[in-house]
């Protein structure tokens, strides 16, 4: 007698717990809806976030591409000064540093058009600056 008093207790529980946790369709695609919405929203929050730091950064790293533009028309001044035109080994180390400068620029303007992830970009292209500028600082 106690087995079956517990074993319907339990079936009644089971029951109750399956029946009052089953959603309705209704009630799941209110639910999608609200999650596209959320998504929507934090897309657009995204969105009006790198609208708002995209400008800053653009001023910043065109103002490093400009200065490593400088230093290395000052690098190219520098070895030609002896009165000895440019070796071939010199001549292409410096038109390597102009070209990835020049490539620095493209990826930074097309970056607009492209629009990947902000975050990942930003790590990859400051990392890119840096090798150019520790490269344009050893070339002698």
């Amino acid at each position: 007698m106690r087995k079956i008093l517990l074993g319907l207790a339990l079936t009644s529980i089971t029951a109750g717990t399956l029946l009052t946790s089953c959603q309705s369709k209704e009630q799941k695609v209110e639910d999608a809806k609200e999650n596209v919405q959320d998504a929507k929203k934090d897309l657009n929050n995204a969105q009006n976030e790198l609208n708002a730091e995209y400008p800053a950064y653009r001023t910043d790293a065109e103002k490093r591409i400009a200065d490593n533009e400088e230093r290395i028309a000052d690098l190219k001044r520098k070895i030609n000064t002896g009165g000895k035109p440019l070796d071939n080994a010199r001549a292409r180390k410096i038109q390597e540093l102009e070209d990835r400068n020049a490539e620095l620029r493209s990826r930074l303007y097309g970056y607009e058009k492209a629009h990947t992830d902000w975050e990942s970009f930003k790590r990859d292209f400051n990392k890119s600056m840096d090798e150019l500028g520790n490269s344009i600082r050893d070339t002698k």
